[in-house]
């Protein structure tokens, strides 16, 4: 058995209860941080073409956290307020025993200190997972789909096979779990394809979420024969159905519309056309530790240093707050021509989304 099959999680026993402010995180701008997205691995089972090179070179296993302090640092988050938590990757499905790591954090649903564990994922593994995930109190997931074209598909992901992740959203759905289709929006690649997505993911049960690409990371091409502007594609539907605004929103960055023709949700989540960030509410954790309080800033702390000086948590406390109160007010995205080099030189694989 490995090691971190084998340790032990970290139990709420042995928290530590100093709180270094005695309040939820706040940023400079007055914003509650109450949303930790955590990659649990930078390795993908897939190489999309917008967000990774083909020949990519991954982390070596010393560099990453283990099981144990990724346990450890989202429960000192959620002992500061947090409230969502998001299992991300790469794709965390392919870590070894990640499970584990569910059914250590699903005690923060039972206390009632957490309201929401999810997974995003490209449910590549989902077949494997769905049940269990499920029995860990996991509510709903994201699943990244942008075309039911099974070739397409392929040329999209490079390595995936659609019909595996077909198989997977079946079995979430059979383990009564929530599922959300995130799709990228490709000009020239999928972009006559995205309202029969709408059609298809609602007649499921399901909620779609369009997502424009970001410049995180090289990549083969250019992402400006990518860009696709959502205010293109919400008009383009326009012509099909009728979408309705509304003001529900799930912790994240998407802003929804009710597809009267479906009766389904349709989300849109514009980083480059109109960005979220007035209202953000969220910090990203790589697996290596570092701390990324914006997704379009490089400015990131280290919690890994903290949490391996250590095992009382006030250190870490001090690190996160510390990091929290350099939480930007905005990120500075930037595609076109004149700017080939991605807005921020870091894989979208690397900061879990």
């Amino acid at each position: 058995m490995n090691s971190e099959a084998s340790s032990t999680m970290r139990g709420p026993e042995t928290q530590s209860n100093e709180i270094v402010s005695g309040q939820p995180l706040m940023d400079p701008f007055g914003r509650a941080i109450t949303y930790l997205r955590v990659s649990v691995t930078d390795r993908c089972d897939f190489r999309c073409v917008y967000c990774m090179s083909e020949d990519m070179a991954f982390l070596p296993k010393r560099d990453l956290l283990t099981l144990e302090e990724l346990d450890r640092i989202c429960s000192v988050f959620v002992g500061q307020g947090v409230r969502k938590l998001r299992i991300t990757g790469g794709e965390p499905l392919v870590r070894r025993d990640i499970m584990s790591l569910f059914r250590s954090l699903s005690r923060h649903l039972s206390s009632g200190a957490l309201d929401e564990l999810t997974v995003t994922t490209n449910g590549s593994q989902l077949a494997r997972h769905a049940a269990e995930l499920a029995a860990c109190g996991v509510k709903r997931v994201n699943v990244s789909i942008d075309t039911l074209d099974a070739d397409k598909f392929r040329r999209i992901t490079r390595w995936g096979d659609l019909s595996k992740v077909l198989g997977g959203l079946d079995a979430a759905q059979q383990a009564g779990l929530k599922i959300k289709i995130n799709t990228v929006a490709l000009k020239g690649v999928n972009e006559d394809e995205i309202d029969d997505l709408v059609a298809w993911a609602h007649g499921r049960g399901m909620d779609l979420t369009l997502i424009e690409v970001m410049p995180l990371g090289e990549i083969d091409g250019q992402r400006i024969d990518q860009f696709m502007p959502l205010s293109v594609m919400r008009a383009r539907l326009g012509a099909r159905y009728t979408l309705e605004d509304i003001e529900e929103r799930t912790g994240g960055p998407a802003r929804y519309a009710r597809v009267r023709e479906t009766g389904g949700k349709l989300g849109f989540i514009t980083p480059m056309t109109h960005n979220f960030c007035e209202s953000c509410n969220r910090v990203r954790l790589t697996c290596t530790g570092q701390l990324f309080m914006c997704l379009g800033q490089e400015d990131a702390a280290d919690l890994r240093a903290p949490v391996r000086a250590s095992e009382d948590d006030q250190g870490l406390k001090q690190a996160i707050h510390d990091a929290i109160a350099r939480k930007p007010k905005g990120h500075d995205f930037i595609i076109d021509r004149r700017h080939a080099r991605p807005a921020v030189g870091r894989h979208m694989s690397m900061t879990g989304g």
